[in-house]
């Protein structure tokens, strides 16, 4: 036996000092491979749409819904399903809302806690003791008794002795809250986000507190969170991009609420320097209900953010040119008497000439003004306590790319050149391709938060800053970022952002066979889940491509996208019965889902059904166990 074999069978004999424990062991995880595999739930470009995203994660996609009818068919009329279902999903909230309109309160708590222990039971019929012991809270453990065993009449009695108890304790609302959330987890053992939980959308930072309360949670990090995660690092560049967007989408309010970063010197700022300038060309996408006066101020923060971010680009870009960005400074390419501005050899007319804080014999200098404001916003990143504890969760959860049952799980693409072999990128002197960039740029993020060596943590905080725009970056994946033409030039042919071949290989299996070998991975029994560019179904895209082989799954959960795509996102299901694609209808409002007069309809895709069901032994988790076992056995 080697070293580290041998050392690791020491080890598990302090764990199982006996033959019998060592027996007992074995026993437990040769029943555990015979167990139906786990549930995973994957879903990606969330951006900011809580309540969207939360009502899917809460119904487990559907699974709440079709476990009510499961267990109660026809013995519940259409309404009280409905109000069932948000019982599950929004335990606390429609308890609140339902104790407003019973007469008798007691009553209604005994019976609703009665009707979830059902669901909460079939859910749990697979499920361990020690699996079910683990999703309850220690203050109402005794909920275990409810759910755990056979239901049969003798157990009935003692069942209703115990929600009538807690009931009369005053513990009724608590225990619905229990079982829901129990209800909740019970239906999905993985949830997988392929990225980009933040920008467009209003609540991002609610996204992340929900997810903080879930069990089993990975994140693929996708360019948006990326972004703030260079922002909560204190990149110039992060932040720059961060506020300017947040402005452009007039969700300011996600920074000043949500993270308590104080925006009133920039709101100064922007308002006297651009006091008189109508920012006709940063016109915001979209409004949330800002008044007229908020949105001209938000206007002008955003022009004023621009100005700042080309600034501060130049910089990172003269500091870092292995990162091939020159193409990006444009400010000294403006003809001020012409109002026109060179791109790429040809000259666009201007929208907007009117530039107060441009310095136009040295354009990329911050003024006294513009530096205090940068300095002041990295401060109040860093400074943010929520924030700092949101992104330690990426840290903590999340990577650039996960391989688990089969399924590489990223968020844009592995860059590729024309041909469709690896692209090779060279970052700080070392040229990289394929997952060897992966791992590296996977090191260098996390070295922006962790590394004691200042120049190693610099250079960490500026390839946070590249992954969002830089041409080689796994997660940008375009040939530029035309923030300056987009806000600036109307011509469409300046404003073009190329797509990486990745996108318009996807179809080519031999292609996705040589990224699948790059990764190990077998390319007879993998699949490539990705997201970051919306599916045009209503066009008649396909999200399946490579017969298969790949699912793009960005179904617009952004209300922004969903012109685009047609529809309110997509969730793939992959449980013991197959592999399903789940294309969503938009919610109607929070209020209604928790009333029980809204829910989320999805038009589900199968992709795969198993002729019988798989099995904990035929997934990464059984191979596991089986190298436990055999240890074990060593052992013993």
């Amino acid at each position: 036996m080697e070293a580290s074999g041998q050392a690791y069978t020491e080890a598990l004999s302090e764990l199982y000092p006996t033959r019998a424990d060592v027996a007992a062991e074995i026993a437990e995880l040769e029943g555990r491979l015979t167990l139906p595999r786990s549930t995973e739930l994957f879903a990606s470009d969330i951006h900011g749409e809580y309540n969207a995203f939360s009502h899917v994660l809460r119904g487990g996609s559907g699974a709440v819904r079709a476990l009510i009818e499961d267990v109660f068919g026809s013995t519940l009329n259409d309404d009280e399903k409905a109000a069932l279902l948000a019982l599950a999903c929004y335990p606390a909230e429609h308890c609140a809302y339902a104790l407003e309109h019973v007469e008798d309160a007691d009553a209604w708590l005994a019976e609703a806690a009665a009707r979830l222990a059902k669901i909460a039971r079939r859910a749990a019929g697979d499920r361990t003791i020690d699996e079910v012991r683990a999703l309850l809270p220690d203050n109402l453990a005794i909920a275990e008794e409810l759910v755990a065993g056979r239901s049969t009449p003798a157990r009935q009695p003692y069942r209703e002795a115990i929600i009538e108890s807690l009931v009369a304790s005053g513990e009724g609302p608590a225990l619905l809250e229990t079982l829901g959330t129990l209800i909740q987890h019970l239906v999905v053992d993985q949830l997988h986000l392929i990225g980009d939980v933040y920008d467009r959308g209003p609540a991002p930072q609610l996204i992340i507190d929900e997810l903080l309360s879930c069990p089993n949670v990975d994140v693929q990090w996708g360019n948006h969170d990326i972004l703030w995660m260079g922002a909560a690092a204190g990149s110039p560049g992060s932040v720059a991009n961060v506020v300017r967007i947040c402005a452009r989408y007039g969700n300011l309010s996600i920074l000043e609420d949500a993270y308590g970063i104080n925006l009133r010197p920039l709101a100064t700022f922007a308002a006297d320097a651009y006091a008189n300038d109508p920012c006709t060309a940063f016109a915001l996408k979209g409004n949330p209900g800002l008044s007229e006066a908020e949105t001209r101020l938000t206007e002008k923060i955003q022009k004023a953010m621009a100005v700042i971010q080309f600034k501060v680009e130049a910089a990172l870009i003269a500091e870092n040119p292995s990162f091939g960005l020159d193409d990006r400074n444009l400010l000294h390419l403006i003809d001020r008497e012409r109002g026109t501005v060179m791109v790429d050899g040809v000259e666009y007319e201007l929208l907007d000439t009117t530039f107060p804080t441009v310095e136009w014999d040295d354009p990329y200098r911050l003024t006294e003004d513009e530096a205090a404001v940068i300095e002041q916003l990295c401060a109040a990143f860093t400074g943010s306590e929520r924030l700092q504890r949101h992104m330690r969760f990426f840290l903590d959860r999340g990577g650039l790319y996960k391989i688990e049952n089969g399924n590489l799980m990223l968020h844009a693409c592995v860059p590729l050149a024309a041909d469709g072999s690896l692209l090779e990128v060279t970052l700080f002197g070392e040229t990289y391709r394929g997952r060897a960039l992966y791992d590296m740029v996977d090191a260098s993020v996390r070295a922006a938060f962790s590394a004691t060596d200042e120049a190693e943590r610099k250079r960490g905080l500026d390839m946070l800053w590249y992954l969002w725009l830089g041409p080689g970056s796994p997660l940008f994946a375009k040939s530029k970022m035309a923030t300056f033409e987009l806000y600036l030039i109307a011509d469409k042919a300046a404003r073009k952002e190329v797509k990486n071949p990745f996108y318009s290989l996807l179809d080519d299996e031999a292609v996705v066979d040589g990224i699948f070998r790059d990764f190990g991975m077998d390319p007879a029994a993998s699949r490539i889940i990705c997201g970051h560019v919306p599916v045009k179904v209503k066009d008649g895209e396909d999200p399946v491509k490579a017969n298969g082989r790949v699912l793009c799954i960005d179904g617009g959960f952004s209300a922004a996208y969903q012109k685009t795509t047609g529809l309110a996102g997509f969730t793939l299901v992959s449980n013991a019965e197959g592999l399903f694609l789940d294309a969503n209808e938009p919610l109607a409002s929070r209020a209604a889902a928790v009333e029980g007069t809204a829910d989320i309809r999805a038009e589900r895709r199968v992709l795969a059904a198993y002729d019988t069901p798989r099995t904990v032994a035929d997934t990464d988790e059984g191979a596991r166990i089986r190298e436990r076992i055999a240890l074990l056995r060593t052992l013993l």
